[in-house]
């Protein structure tokens, strides 16, 4: 084919859905500056992860042309609502599938997924777009994607597929590297050079994705087996997808994909292996990491500073709507100093202290937070003064200094905070602070705990089993049956 240009499509269509979150993602949370892209703004849009990586190594191949197919981006709500509307799935697929139809024929297709979808009416939307793409492509065109490793996925993508990379590490460390492997096997693949043959398996595991650091074990043990895998046999690729429980949806839990070069037997064999793996380990996974009430994680907080052991992460990591409360109430209760409060979801107050030009120096008084759903509990009143305010990544931010030097910072949407200097805007002495109570589960480590910048590290949750809970039979569940999974059932496995 060295004597033709490989014509290779790019899409994106991604989503962790909080299907529980009473707040839908409608067709308008799709659409802001920037989003849907298309064409080179679409291929540079995020140049360090999946479609930057995919991206690069494409271009490295200089009979390669790659086309932007019109893609929403990531909603402007983040992982902040729930059910993707049909409205909005269906807009933007019949956009994509047009798009296709118009700037084809192509050779190969790569679509940029997370994997944890959730869409009215549609079961396993990453499948229906895949299946959508194959019908517009032919079969003699390969298809690859790249996932988040909490994707909910069973074999019916790779039905409809040739090819899915997803992340190995929880925080994502590799979502680049994965890019880099789809776009190199992709044009393998048009090639001839690579004839993808992959198995899957499903394992009966469900768990909350606080449990699942990859910096510990035995979370660690799972990559490590994996990477060991790829080291040994050539041309292999494992997926292990952790599951995302908070999307009601039927393909939940935890699932192994394999692809090989023209080897099923092989596919199967490490398939299998993984899976085995991760049924061995299972009672281990679960019982991986210490949680702390709201009330104890803040006294554990307040003794830490007082023994020398700051500077202190308190992470809610059940906070799924970003207007929880329960924390910042605690802390106020128990007259913590030096405390950063990052984010309180507010998007009522942040809009009207932006249409009330909102400066620093002025006196502030509101109460902010809850009333998104009964698990962000209370409003809770502050009284203080305004240090920054300012537009930034599509939200309004809002310093309030209030207490003993404690700084709260109001977003209009959910937001984890990764790591602690993004904040030196807003909190310039952010150095200095004792204290970090953010709303995150994992992804916070790779700015806190990895690089040591935390002395202490404390994951909170409130005591009543809200949206974010460890306690998933708790949850309403519609489309998922938990008996079904360990360890809210006996299920029988054997890989």
């Amino acid at each position: 084919m060295s004597d033709r240009k490989i014509r290779i499509a790019v899409l994106q269509f991604s989503h962790e859905t909080v299907s529980f979150l009473p707040n839908e993602t409608t067709l308008d949370d799709f659409i802001y500056p920037g989003s849907p892209a298309k064409g080179e703004a679409l291929l540079r849009h995020d140049p360090g992860n999946y479609m930057g990586g995919f991206v690069k190594v494409a271009r490295e191949f200089s009979e390669v042309e790659l086309t932007g197919i019109e893609s929403p981006l990531w909603p402007k709500t983040g992982t902040g609502s729930g059910w993707i509307t049909e409205e909005a799935y269906r807009t933007f697929v019949g956009r994509m599938i047009t798009g296709l139809k118009e700037a084809g024929p192509f050779d190969g297709v790569y679509l940029c997924l997370h994997g944890a979808m959730a869409v009215r009416g549609v079961p396993r939307p990453e499948a229906d777009l895949a299946r959508q793409v194959r019908e517009v492509v032919g079969r003699d065109a390969f298809i690859a994607a790249t996932f988040d490793l909490h994707g909910n996925e069973d074999e019916a993508f790779l039905e409809q597929a040739d090819m899915a990379f997803a992340v190995k590490y929880f925080p994502h460390y590799d979502a680049h590297l994965q890019g880099e492997r789809a776009a190199r096997t992709l044009v393998r693949a048009i090639r001839g050079d690579y004839r993808p043959t992959h198995q899957t398996i499903k394992v009966p595991v469900i768990s909350p994705t606080v449990l699942q650091w990859t910096g510990a074990r035995p979370w660690m043990d799972l990559v490590q087996r994996a990477l060991v895998w790829e080291a040994r046999e050539v041309d292999v690729y494992c997926n292990i997808y952790f599951g995302f429980p908070f999307a009601d949806v039927p393909d939940v839990g935890m699932t192994v994909q394999v692809l090989t070069n023209d080897n099923p037997k092989l596919a199967e064999q490490v398939a299998r292996d993984l899976a085995a793996t991760i049924w061995r380990l299972r009672d281990a996974l679960l019982q991986s990491t210490k949680l702390h009430s709201i009330t104890e994680g803040v006294a554990l907080a307040k003794q830490a500073v007082a023994s020398g052991n700051a500077p202190v992460v308190l992470a809610d990591h059940s906070d799924r709507s970003g207007s929880a409360t329960w924390l910042l109430r605690e802390i106020i209760a128990q007259d913590l100093a030096n405390t950063v409060i990052a984010t309180i979801a507010d998007k009522d107050a942040t809009a009207r202290l932006k249409a009330s030009g909102a400066k620093a120096g002025d006196a502030f008084d509101m109460e902010i937070g809850g009333l998104a759903d009964e698990s962000a509990g209370e409003p809770v009143r502050i009284q203080g003064t305004i240090a920054a305010a300012g537009e930034g990544y599509g939200q309004f931010w809002v310093c309030v200094r209030f207490g003993r030097n404690n700084a709260l910072i109001l977003s209009t949407y959910l937001v984890q905070i990764m790591e602690p200097f993004s904040l030196k805007t807003l909190v310039p002495d952010i150095a200095d602070m004792q204290v970090m109570a953010i709303k995150s589960r994992v992804h916070f480590r790779r700015g806190f705990d990895d690089n040591g910048f935390a002395r202490t590290i404390l994951l909170v949750e409130p005591e009543q089993p809200f949206l974010g809970t460890t306690r998933l039979d708790k949850l309403p569940y519609e489309n998922v049956d938990l008996a079904r999974f360990y360890p809210y059932g006996n299920p029988e496995f054997s890989a």
